[in-house]
């Protein structure tokens, strides 16, 4: 920081305050009883103001005052001594100096900023300097000091001879005016240098005075290093930072190698103070320059070696070398330029020219020296041979290039200069200094900042294109130009058949197509070829010069390639040219790619012309089905011969996709593709014509019925689905079609249908178990299956009647299904049966009929379960009134039409007789127990004999037919035998039926061949299971009452009802099997 006077006066009295216009122009100072103005560009006197009779201590121009007329109070803060002056930042910073010889910062609020900071005079004037970085302060000591805005001391402004009483800083400007006691008006300027280094990419600069902010250039990172006192010198080497402080220089270094860390950390301190016009610093050295003495230091302070210069030194800096051994480079007032090591005590002179330097750099090789003299004039020298190479004028600075031997800049005028080689310099505007040149990088430092400006480096390489310098135009490219620029450098070297240098140019462009060809020429070469024609002209090819190529292609003896060329780009004039003596195949190739031509520029119709026309069969047909012209693919599909399978199936394809199966089904009939024909009927779903091809052809059977079930079953039509699986022999598939309809409809509560479905698996595993190696499973499931249908399709009429306002059936029916249920139920109750509803039912339905003893049980049953909120009341009530009924059944009591007992109606044994153990035989549809006893045959005669015996009903004479009890181990047998005596009329059957049951086992009735004789057909029932069951035979012993079972579910109905049920529903209630449908 210098300060330079730009203009003093004097007046009479003590100068007691200043002020400026806001506008800086004219300046108010207090002497005395007068106020004098002042011009501040040149100090004249504009004009003396009078009128006051008394001294006047302070003068200011009208602006916002610190406080405003709304403010109701005022802060007021005490300080132990006399407060001679006070300054407000603009950032709301109070600055106060008092006699105790300290200057201390407060903010508005009262709060004191840091400590005092102790002063060595009497302060009577304070003011804020550039926007309220710095500090003016003057007092006893007859001169003004700059401070930091923190309170540290920076430098002297001027020197006065007597006491200073006021300083004020010019608004917006680096001007200061200072008043004294005895009446001098100062007027300064400040000048604040710049502090800063640079080693390659990192640049050192002082900041407030007081700190030193170093800046990677590539990276912009920054870091501030707060020195807390005034930066003299700032010297930057690799991983060293050395900084200059009044009274000590600090040695910094990095924390570590890595070339983007900007943490460093103190490595040394020298206490001891210097003075030095430019300071260096190496890996383990500082260098100080004084006018035309270097000085040498280690770390520690010492100094190891001193070198004295014929001349001032004007330029030093460091060029590298090993740690402790580095080089300088040296410029002298005189020209002379030298070469110093650190470790050398002689210094050895590069070379001496007639005017003074002002700048110096050295080439990356160190083989070239270039420097700027007071001239203004850049002049490059071999430093071996110290011959002058070139010189370029107006330059104020030069750099080489770190990364290219034989390019350097230079800037000056405005302009900056960038020559490569001897090539005519090129030029652009540019503000500043030039400080480094780093690849395509060029630093430039401008005003108080240096900047890195990215310089494409585009027309030293075309100055080395021009010259077919691939190679060198290839490094300089590397140093930053744009895509294009790489380019053109992959062309111009391509052309010149420098394959290495556009290889590495077109990866730079990522342009896979000229790599391919680069590849494809290497590979050549490596098998031989030699012929350069062949080479450009493939590049010409490549690069749209398709005449030229051709020509390359004919000079070479290779016009099949330039035949090959015109045809892929569709240019068949110039193809003509080239076509050989009619050969059929070239010509046919020809007219192909003119077909693939015309269907690239969407002239489909004409290819097609010229794809039939060249047999190219396959590639017209993909046309036509493209577009969907149906009527062409008819017409060739029509022409083709049926050996011709690979078109005629495209041919089918396309129609299929064009929904005209029947043009494909009468391709494929030409084909002799049935099994194509079959999946397109199929596909269609044109099922009827699948089954007709079906019947024909049984094979195809499981490819038509498969897809067939899929689709009902896609169709939720499931039971068609079901029958189509069946019919297509998928067992499994089948059964798994009504496993899943019959758990849906559990899940649903349609307890009608889980009957139907439970009865159809039933039937399906009955039709598996013909199988004899799963017959036993199977017949298992059959029987659990026929159990299931029956309790859900009972218990439909229980579950409707709970859930339901009305009821459909009678209270009779109610009361037999409830009973059969609970009869019926197994341990573990099936899913979606409650017994809660069966119970509830029953004693609903028992007290409304009189069988209160059993509606008594029923509601006790229901304490020991879990009821529903919604029946809970109807229980309660229900629970309470049947208390006030009898004690007994009324005459509803089931008779077994075997053996005439009256059973109870709450039977522990279940759905049989209490004394023969005869098993009931329910209606399906009112479920009482219905006239008819199961009989046997006896060994030895068949269904078929027994068939033709029932049918004969042959009267017989009276005979007294006995039964014969025969017991043995597993069972007792009721047999009905003839006698020789036997006479009357009595029917064999009923004759004897009722006896008394001597054991606790269950005694079938077995008929003989004269028992079976004497039967009516009208009489007995007949259920002819298919195999591996036995057919079942029931007698009705009440022929009046007429019974009907239904041929497809066997299942028993009163003839009445059954004929009620199929009118309403149009079929079974049981079996859905409808009243047309023929009999099993």
């Amino acid at each position: 920081m210098r300060a330079v006077l730009t203009w003093r006066d004097k007046a009479e009295h003590c100068i007691n305050d200043i002020a400026f216009k806001p506008d800086g122009t004219q300046l108010i100072l207090a002497a005395g009883s007068r106020l004098l103005v002042y011009d501040t560009s040149d100090g004249t006197l504009l004009q003396p103001l009078k009128g006051h009779k008394d001294t006047v201590y302070c003068v200011a121009y009208a602006k916002d005052g610190l406080w405003s007329p709304e403010q109701k109070s005022v802060s007021k803060h005490k300080s132990s001594s006399k407060i001679i002056c006070c300054r407000e930042e603009r950032n709301d910073i109070l600055a106060v100096a008092d006699w105790g010889q300290k200057v201390s910062f407060y903010q508005l609020s009262g709060k004191q900023i840091g400590k005092d900071r102790a002063l060595n005079f009497d302060p009577c004037c304070i003011s804020y300097f550039t926007k309220g970085e710095y500090i003016l302060l003057g007092g006893s000591d007859k001169q003004v000091s700059l401070f930091t805005k923190d309170g540290v001391r920076l430098g002297t402004v001027g020197e006065q001879n007597s006491w200073v009483w006021t300083c004020q800083a010019k608004p917006d400007s680096n001007y200061v005016v200072v008043g004294c006691q005895d009446g001098t008006i100062s007027f300064y300027q400040l000048i604040f240098s710049t502090v800063h280094g640079l080693y390659k990419d990192r640049y050192a600069y002082r900041d407030s005075m007081t700190d030193v902010i170093v800046q990677h250039l590539i990276t912009e990172q920054k870091v501030r290093i707060k020195c807390k006192e005034l930066v003299k010198k700032i010297a930057i080497y690799r991983n060293r930072l050395a900084i200059q402080l009044p009274e000590k220089i600090l040695i910094y270094e990095l924390y570590s190698e890595d070339l983007s860390d900007m943490h460093y950390r103190v490595k040394e301190k020298i206490i001891k103070k210097f003075e030095c016009n430019l300071l260096v610093v190496c890996a383990n050295h500082i260098i100080l320059c004084q006018e035309k003495r270097l000085q040498c230091l280690s770390f520690s302070g010492v100094k190891e070696r001193e070198w004295q210069m014929e001349s001032l030194i004007r330029y030093i800096k460091v060029i590298g070398g090993p740690p402790g051994r580095e080089g300088l480079l040296v410029g002298l007032k005189n020209g002379q330029i030298l070469k110093i090591f650190v470790d050398n005590l002689f210094a050895i002179v590069l070379l001496k020219q007639a005017t003074a330097v002002r700048c110096l750099d050295m080439s990356a090789s160190r083989k070239k020296l270039a420097v700027v003299d007071e001239n203004d004039t850049c002049l490059v020298y071999d430093i071996d041979t110290k011959e002058l190479l070139f010189q370029e004028p107006n330059a104020n600075s030069v750099a080489w290039n770190t990364q290219c031997e034989d390019m350097l800049c230079f800037s000056g005028g405005g302009y900056l200069n960038i020559k490569a080689s001897t090539f005519p310099v090129h030029r652009q505007k540019l503000q500043g200094f030039v400080v480094g040149y780093n690849g395509s990088k060029i630093f430039c430092l401008h005003v108080f900042s240096i900047s890195a400006v990215e310089v494409p480096q585009s027309a030293p390489m075309y100055q080395y294109l021009d010259r077919k310098l691939f190679k060198e135009a290839y490094q300089i490219a590397c140093l930053g130009v744009t895509d294009t620029d790489w380019r053109e450098l992959a062309m111009e070297a391509l052309e010149g058949l420098d394959f290495e240098t556009a290889k590495k140019a077109f990866i730079r462009v990522q342009d896979l197509r000229y790599l391919e060809l680069i590849s494809s020429i290497e590979e050549r070469k490596k098998r031989g070829e030699t012929n350069n024609d062949l080479f450009l002209a493939d590049v010409f090819s490549y690069q749209g010069k398709f005449h030229e190529a051709a020509k390359l292609y004919k000079r070479s003896g290779h016009e099949n390639l330039a035949l090959e060329m015109y045809t892929d780009l569709c240019m068949f004039e110039y193809a003509k040219d080239f076509l050989g003596s009619g050969d059929p195949k070239e010509t046919k190739m020809l007219i192909t790619k003119q077909a693939d031509w015309a269907r690239n520029i969407k002239e489909p119709k004409a290819a097609v012309e010229m794809y039939i026309s060249a047999g190219e069969h396959v590639k017209a047909i993909e046309i036509c089905g493209d577009h969907g012209w149906v009527d062409m693919l008819i017409d060739i599909a029509r022409k083709l011969d049926k050996a011709e399978r690979e078109p005629l199936l495209l041919c089918a394809t396309y129609l299929k996709k064009l929904d005209s199966p029947g043009y494909a089904a009468e391709t494929y009939l030409k084909m002799g593709d049935l099994k194509s024909l079959v999946q397109l009927h199929v596909e269609t779903q044109r099922w009827d014509e699948a089954f007709a091809l079906g019947e024909k052809h049984p094979e195809f059977k499981d490819d038509i019925y498969m897809p067939y079930a899929q689709w009902l079953a896609e169709n939720d039509r499931f039971e068609e689905a079901q029958k189509a699986f069946h019919k297509a022999g998928r067992q499994r598939e089948a059964v798994q079609v009504l496993e899943q309809l019959t758990n849906n409809a559990v899940a649903e509560s349609r307890f009608n249908d889980a009957a139907y479905y439970y009865w159809m698996l039933s039937m399906q595993c009955l039709d598996i178990a013909q199988d004899p190696a799963q017959k036993d499973t199977m017949l298992g499931k059959f029987y659990h299956f026929q159990r299931l249908a029956e309790l859900y399709h009972g218990y439909h009429a229980i579950h409707r009647h709970t859930e339901d306002p009305f009821s459909v059936h009678r209270p009779e029916t109610l009361f037999n299904i409830s009973r059969f249920l609970l009869h019926s139920l197994p341990k573990d109750t099936p899913s979606g049966i409650s017994k809660v509803k069966i119970l509830f039912t029953l004693a609903k339905q028992s007290k409304a009929l009189g069988a209160y003893r059993l509606a008594r049980h029923a509601y006790d049953k229901l304490r020991g379960l879990y009821i529903p909120a919604r029946f809970q009341k109807s229980i309660e009530l229900g629970t309470l009134t049947i208390r006030a009924k009898p004690f007994h059944d009324s005459e509803l009591v089931p008779l077994c039409y075997r053996c005439s007992t009256n059973n109870p109606l709450l039977n522990n044994l279940g759905n049989v007789c209490i004394n023969c153990r005869q098993p009931f035989i329910f209606s399906a549809s009112s479920y009482d127990v219905l006239h008819l006893v199961e009989f046997y045959l006896e060994e030895g005669i068949t269904d078929e004999e027994a068939i033709s015996l029932i049918d004969l009903e042959v009267l017989r004479p009276k005979r007294d037919d006995r039964q014969l009890e025969i017991a043995n181990n597993s069972s007792q047998i009721l047999r009905l035998v003839e006698t020789k005596d036997s006479i009357g009329d009595e029917d064999p059957f009923t004759a004897k039926l009722s006896f008394e049951q001597g054991g606790s086992e269950f005694v079938p009735v077995v008929v003989s061949r004269l028992v079976l004789r004497s039967m009516s057909r009208r009489d007995v029932l007949i259920k002819r299971w298919p195999p591996p069951l036995r057919w079942q035979y029931f007698r009705s012993l009440l022929p009046d009452a007429s019974i009907t079972m239904c041929p497809s579910c066997f299942q028993m109905f009163h003839s009445e009802d059954y004929e009620l049920l199929v009118l309403q529903h149009g079929c079974c209630p049981y079996c859905r099997r409808c009243k047309d449908d023929p009999g099993p």
